[in-house]
């Protein structure tokens, strides 16, 4: 199992708020960065491709309220893997920071695991989009 995190960003909302928006994937077409295209969703379930790699599919597995998003791989999709979305109250901000667990081969992960950790780096980075929350 390959285990990426992106960087832990300091965000000027409270915990319940970032936990709302990101309960929702119609909410996540708007942090997805220029390199994903074919961004769909049900709500639920989501689905894009990242330019150069495969399609990836999300669905929520469970939320915690305030504190933690767990999504799983959905659908048709190149490896198995959960994403972790881990929000915590600092003062009178919030900390977020993406987890990512992986079952890539040795191979897989020579190759994906650099652009991987950027994803997650650009998702946190992105959030919150302007004018959206």
């Amino acid at each position: 199992m390959t285990n990426l995190e992106s960087k832990s960003v300091i965000i000027p909302q409270k915990p319940q708020e970032i936990f709302q928006f990101l309960s929702d994937f119609n909410n996540f077409g708007a942090l997805m960065p220029e390199q994903v295209e074919d961004f769909k969703t049900d709500g639920e379930t989501c689905s894009f491709a990242i330019k150069g790699m495969a399609k990836l599919g999300l669905a929520f597995e469970s939320k915690t309220p305030s504190n933690e998003i767990i999504m799983k791989s959905n659908g048709k999709v190149p490896f198995d893997f959960k994403l972790r979305c881990r929000i915590s109250e600092a003062g009178e901000q919030s900390q977020l920071q993406l987890f990512l667990d992986a079952d890539l081969n040795p191979f897989l992960k020579m190759m994906a695991e650099k652009p991987l950790t950027n994803f997650l780096n650009l998702l946190v980075e992105r959030y919150p989009v302007k004018g959206v929350v």
